[in-house]
């Protein structure tokens, strides 16, 4: 569901430093938003702190958001001590690999280049 950023309430929040939401800004540009904010049946948000700070400077009216059903202030503090820590980052060996395949995709070799172009013409030809 689309809701009015000015509408969501943030009430007292474990996280007080949104640390440096510049990159998080630019992937909202480029990508859009991926994983919606959830709040509650009163707007108040349970989740996705940082990605609404982000999409206030970006100057949206909207966002995506998902509502749930919570059962008061401990219900609350639930969710938002889980969206925070059940993440995994990536290891050091996963982020180099995720690198280097968009290194290479973004930049084909000269022979992988060739076998597109070729690949290309002859879907063209039977077009």
């Amino acid at each position: 569901m689309q809701l009015k950023i000015t509408d969501i309430k943030i009430k007292k929040r474990i996280r007080k430093d949104l640390g440096d939401l510049s990159p998080l800004m630019e992937s909202l540009r480029d990508h859009g938003l991926m994983n919606p904010v959830v709040v509650n049946r009163k707007h108040e948000l349970i989740a996705g702190h940082r990605r609404l700070g982000s999409a206030r400077r970006l100057g949206w009216e909207y966002i995506e958001a998902t509502v749930m059903d919570t059962a008061g202030e401990l219900g609350m503090l639930e969710l938002e001590v889980e969206e925070n820590i059940l993440r995994r980052d990536f290891s050091a060996d996963e982020l180099a690999e995720a690198r280097n395949k968009l290194e290479k995709l973004r930049n084909p070799g000269f022979f992988k280049r060739l076998w597109l172009w070729i690949k290309q013409v002859f879907s063209n030809l039977g077009s």
